[in-house]
């Protein structure tokens, strides 16, 4: 078994004490974003848990507790951009994301701390030249502490509309996309970093990008040594890559401010969200209510050992 933590939110930001004291119980309840009375509890034994896979764009507060998950592999996908505070309101300086990042890579090594840079976005201030010098500027930062940078151009979903219609954020084009694309593998290129998108249905092979899978069977395998059988997500589109996972989250808790955020579509819900929060609560947010139907989901480890003895 995978875990994702998380899409939904930030938990190395905001919630490393409540995702610390799951890992020592060794379980977690999450609730099923379609049924919020639809609870699952979690295994999180280092027996069945393969990777944890952690999405953030400030995990300096998970950074010093690491040491408590030696039984456990895990990844960082950390999300750097450059934009102001018109989009991303409450996230530290750019320098000092960096300065986290190459901290955390120091810590346990370049492979597993992957740069996205995502979503890009244009409007009257964040133009293409804009993101070029930017993205320029953190892969000259970064080039020594990670292997990859993963892109992606924003989607426009409609629960995110009230957000962003102050800010003018137009649709890209396909003539755009390549342009950026062509810009950006350039320089990661000249920075010997690999580069690939994520959930783009574009084909940008011309400029030697992939198509990413961000919760990834091939890196996993190759960090444990050995083969994962896993499949294809099917809850997640069609153009994303990722196989398989769980995810711990909880949507409308993250804090970081990000006008663009898919995850966070309403601010009352995520202010009365974020005051449930109980580091000690086995829900993330949140506390077993009445009409809460608990059940134990069925997990296993998804390693073949066997393969690895057979290839030494």
């Amino acid at each position: 078994m995978i875990i994702s933590a998380s899409r939904r939110t930030d938990i190395p930001a905001f919630f490393s004490e409540w995702f610390m004291n799951r890992m020592e119980a060794q379980y977690a309840y999450v609730r099923n974003p379609m049924n919020i009375h639809q609870i699952s509890k979690i295994n999180l034994m280092p027996s069945i848990v393969d990777c944890i896979v952690f999405w953030s764009k400030n995990p300096k507060p998970i950074i010093n507790k690491l040491d408590t998950l030696n039984d456990y592999m895990y990844y960082f996908q950390f999300t750097l951009n450059a934009y102001h505070k018109d989009f991303e309101t409450n996230l530290p300086s750019l320098d000092e994301r960096i300065q986290t990042f190459q901290a955390l890579s120091a810590l346990i090594g370049r492979q597993r701390v992957i740069w996205r840079y995502d979503p890009i976005i244009l409007n009257n201030q964040y133009s293409i030249n804009w993101h070029i010098e930017k993205f320029e500027y953190i892969a000259k930062q970064l080039c020594n502490y990670t292997e990859k940078v993963t892109i992606s151009f924003i989607d426009l979903y409609p629960k995110i509309s009230n957000n962003i219609k102050r800010q003018t954020i137009f649709e890209l084009s396909y003539v755009q996309k390549n342009t950026i694309a062509k810009y950006l593998s350039e320089i990661a290129h000249s920075y010997h970093l690999k580069i690939d998108t994520c959930a783009e249905d574009i084909d940008l092979s011309a400029y030697g990008m992939d198509h990413a899978r961000c919760i990834d069977d091939k890196l996993i395998a190759k960090l444990l040594d050995c083969s994962i059988d896993a499949d294809k997500d099917k809850n997640q589109r069609l153009e994303c890559g990722c196989v398989a996972s769980i995810d711990l989250g909880f949507y409308n808790t993250c804090q970081n401010g990000c006008t663009y955020c898919y995850a966070n579509h309403n601010a009352d819900v995520r202010k009365r969200n974020f005051e449930a929060y109980d580091s000690s609560s086995p829900l993330l947010c949140s506390q077993v209510a009445e009409l809460d139907k608990i059940t134990e989901r069925k997990v296993k480890s998804q390693r073949n050992m066997q393969l690895r003895l057979f290839n030494m």
